[in-house]
């Protein structure tokens, strides 16, 4: 019976760390097909983990203005803006973007820019969400 109770709790506390917040970004007016979501999670060392999924995302360059990739930005808990990486589009159907990072945050956005390692967005937003 110990056992049993052991397992139910561990199960139970398995779930709950598995559990993240996923927001879904709404429909771009620049890139209307996109479909984007995105899946925030604490890991163990109170690290954030991003795990973004765009579907049917054109490459920057057919964008009008085009550019030459993808940024993913955060609005932390403290109103600053930080350069998280880039999306790249491989193909329009799926793309996949993994990162992790120290700051909390409440909103999340893409804009296409010329340049990857921007300190602050001067590209055209694609979309952005609250999460």
């Amino acid at each position: 019976m110990k056992t049993i109770n052991k397992l139910m709790i561990l199960a139970i506390v398995l779930v709950l760390n598995a559990c993240g917040t996923t927001a879904k970004f709404p429909v771009s007016k620049i890139a209307p097909a996109a479909e984007i979501v995105v899946k925030k999670k604490m890991d163990a060392h109170k690290n954030i983990n991003i795990e973004l999924t765009a579907k049917h995302l054109t490459s920057p360059d057919r964008l009008s203005p085009p550019g030459k990739n993808y940024n993913l930005w955060i609005v932390t808990k403290d109103e600053n803006i930080k350069n998280v990486g880039q999306l790249n589009i491989k193909n329009a159907k799926k793309s996949k973007f993994k990162t992790t990072t120290a700051f909390d945050f409440n909103e999340i956005f893409i804009t296409v820019e010329n340049r990857g390692n921007l300190m602050k967005p001067t590209g055209t937003e694609i979309c952005r969400t609250k999460i």
